[in-house]
């Protein structure tokens, strides 16, 4: 939904199971409306649809993208963003660092992008701009070399060049501008705001200009145009926070870049602070968030550096000697505190405030995905709990 001018609210389907178009799209009808009626009775609705690769490949079947577009029509609800991260199952099933597979290193990867760019180019209304968030190219620890690692960024980024001509040739034939939003996350390729300018200046720009100029004969200025036009950055606000980053810092550090952010998506890590007296109370209820199907990484900070385990289970299985600990688990935004733990929800409230007086993405959609595996006492109603988010974020804005 359109909160302010040019700036559109939604949540991510990827909370909905959706391994195939059938289940994706029956999810879609079961709770959207009442979402739609609570958050945004009388004004369309925005949607950040996630699609699988097999339940892409079926919206191409028969009628199926027709119906689909029909349907949006008649319920008045529009599709401006889509989550490409995830390309196989996301439900019922361990995902893990599956969820990088395949990466940007593959012919599937690029081949499951470019059809849901050329989906996202049928549903996104006329006059928006829409985008699709994605890997950050692929998961750091299935690469044991520098030269794998090199290797890695190198074939990563040209593959995404050949989605940046993609975007531009559709945006010429279709006059809708598309962007590729990469995702920085722990133990990605790419973790942080400095890997992320790193690749764009060592790997995204060198490789583009020489790749434009051969494929378009574009000079050097109007190809790292048209690179950093259409290969956008996904402020994931959870991740950000895990990696210590003030949202200030980080947008004025791409803005110095003439790096662009696609998309904002509003989550939520836990934070865990160890200053009390009563530790032991603190580690069971941090237990109680180690369960087998996502990976949920943890970082500190020591001396002014991020350190990354690879998952939850380490620290829970290890020295316990920490002051603060921060851990991937994106988890209901509008609580900051849970019995003994706490959430980087003040890293919400900070994006919030520098958004309210600048500008940075027009997209922000909300991706709390974790509500099938969260303990207990903490699930609710599936269709009430992202109304309650989105209405939360609206009464901060």
């Amino acid at each position: 939904m359109q909160i302010k001018e040019n700036l559109h609210l939604t949540y991510c389907t990827n909370i909905h199971p959706g391994q195939d178009w059938k289940s994706t799209f029956d999810s879609i009808k079961k709770h959207v409306p009442a979402i739609k009626h609570k958050v945004s009775k009388d004004q369309p609705f925005g949607l950040g649809l996630r699609l699988s690769n097999k339940a892409s490949e079926e919206l191409e079947i028969g009628d199926n993208l027709f119906n689909f577009k029909k349907w949006l029509s008649e319920n008045n609800v529009y599709v401006f963003t889509m989550n490409g991260f995830p390309y196989g199952n996301f439900h019922d099933e361990r995902v893990k660092d599956m969820v990088h597979a395949p990466d940007w290193t593959t012919d599937k990867r690029l081949t499951y992008t470019k059809r849901l760019f050329r989906q996202l180019s049928e549903l996104l209304p006329d006059g928006l701009n829409g985008g699709i968030s994605t890997s950050p190219i692929t998961y750091k620890y299935w690469h044991e070399t520098e030269s794998d690692t090199q290797n890695a960024f190198e074939i990563g980024a040209k593959n995404m060049l050949e989605v940046a001509k993609q975007l531009l040739e559709l945006e010429k034939s279709t006059g809708k501008y598309l962007h590729l939003d990469i995702e920085p996350e722990p133990d990605g390729l790419l973790e942080n705001s400095d890997e992320v300018v790193s690749f764009y200046t060592n790997y995204l720009l060198p490789l583009g200009v020489e790749y434009f100029k051969k494929e378009l004969g574009l000079g050097q200025e109007e190809a790292e145009a048209v690179i950093k036009k259409y290969l956008t950055v996904c402020y994931d606000i959870c991740h950000f926070s895990l990696a210590y980053e003030e949202p200030e810092d980080t947008f004025a550090k791409f803005k110095k870049e003439n790096i662009r952010v696609g998309k904002i998506q509003v989550s939520a890590a836990l934070k865990i602070i160890f200053n009390r007296k009563d530790n032991e109370r603190i580690w069971k209820e941090l237990s109680q968030f180690n369960e087998p199907t996502y990976l949920h990484q943890v970082t500190e900070k020591i001396d002014g550096k991020v350190k990354t385990y690879s998952d939850l289970p380490l620290v829970l299985d290890g020295e316990r000697n920490h002051k603060e600990l921060r851990a991937h688990y994106h988890v209901p935004i509008f609580l900051e505190i849970y019995g003994e733990l706490f959430s980087t929800q003040d890293h919400i409230l900070k994006t919030i405030d520098f958004i309210k007086s600048n500008s940075v993405s027009e997209h922000l959609e909300i991706e709390t995905y974790t509500w099938d595996v969260l303990p207990t006492d903490l699930k609710q109603d599936l269709t009430v709990s992202i109304i309650r988010e989105i209405e939360w974020f609206k009464s901060h804005m």
